[in-house]
């Protein structure tokens, strides 16, 4: 399609996308911004969401007021739209906002809000979700996607498994930790597998979906292109910041004890369900490789970690990005 008559075609359509401010988020705006798409981006303070503005072109993104505990919020930010995403998701429980509320009731509000509009639904779950899981946070994201699927069963359904990118809650979190700590856990010896995948690809996973070019009513599996253990993560990040730090090992039972004392912190670092998540991989299924329901069979070249985690981790080097090599700390 010429480029005049895309622009034509998708700035009359209009995309809704649920958790459009956050970390993900602000990536799946700027994918889809030179597609001309019309974004309404909902979320629960508007007024935070400016940064999205030079994403696009002006009055492509808009920004509204929506809580996904509220039924007439989300309704009221679906109308009109031909696509809805749903980014929204908790990395720990706090207030109001539990698993069971934003994870599964949450999803299942956006769904039927889609399915009554007529919109397509892309949602974006997490690998691992699974409603037998003992882990709260895979149960509830398993939860979701059954309620999703019963309310619109064509969503496009993307499981990621853990996103790395410059504002990341993972390599951004170790980094930090041993600028001051003289130490890295190891939960469980750091024998748990990961496929940690850029945020940029999800994105383009997400432009891929909102453009008609994932099968409906599927279920995507994106990682990136490296499996590596906890601790060779944890070795990652050390490299990249250039400081000498121990690893040691902790048993997941010792683990969960430490992580009921720091749960109660505002972000805390370790909760017992994340412990009990370590307890199994994080990476892309044999099946889903197997039926091409990955990055790679959407037609996306997954970036390494080489690639872009010390593009943003160089800043928790000693003396920043041009410290010597030879005096490590």
């Amino acid at each position: 399609m010429a480029m005049s008559n895309m622009a034509m075609s998708n700035s009359d359509t209009l995309v809704t996308i649920f958790g459009g401010s956050g970390f993900l988020g602000r990536h799946v705006v700027q994918a889809l911004a030179p597609d001309f798409w019309r974004m309404r981006v909902a979320v629960r303070r508007p007024d935070l969401a400016g940064h999205l503005q030079p994403l696009g072109r002006v009055g492509q993104i808009h920004a509204v007021q929506a809580n996904l505990r509220n039924a007439e919020s989300v309704a009221a930010a679906v109308r009109d739209s031909a696509v809805v995403i749903n980014l929204v998701g908790v990395l720990f429980e706090r207030g109001k906002q539990s698993f069971e509320a934003v994870h599964v009731e949450g999803a299942a509000t956006v769904a039927r809000a889609a399915a009554a509009q007529g919109a397509r639904l892309i949602h974006v779950s997490a690998i691992g979700a699974d409603p037998d899981s003992s882990a709260l946070y895979a149960r509830t994201k398993g939860e979701a996607e059954r309620a999703v699927l019963a309310a619109a069963p064509d969503a496009v359904i993307l499981r990621p498994s853990v996103i790395f990118g410059p504002d990341d809650a993972f390599f951004n979190k170790f980094a930090a930790m041993a600028r001051i700590a003289p130490a890295l856990p190891l939960i469980g010896g750091g024998h748990t597998r990961f496929q940690p995948v850029f945020a940029g690809d999800v994105a383009a996973a997400v432009r891929k979906a909102v453009a008609g070019e994932a099968t409906p009513g599927t279920v995507y599996e994106l990682g990136g292109p490296e499996v590596a253990t906890f601790k060779e993560l944890m070795r990652l990040v050390l490299d990249i910041t250039q400081r000498r730090r121990l690893l040691v090992p902790v048993p997941f039972f010792a683990a969960k004890l430490l992580g009921s004392v720091l749960k109660v912190l505002p972000t805390p670092p370790l909760t017992p369900d994340q412990v009990e998540l370590l307890k199994t991989d994080n990476v892309v299924s044999e099946a889903a490789t197997r039926e091409n329901r990955t990055l790679a069979g959407l037609g996306i070249a997954a970036h390494t970690m080489a690639a872009v985690v010390p593009s943003y981790l160089w800043r928790y080097r000693r003396t920043g990005q041009f410290k010597s090599r030879r005096s490590l700390a």
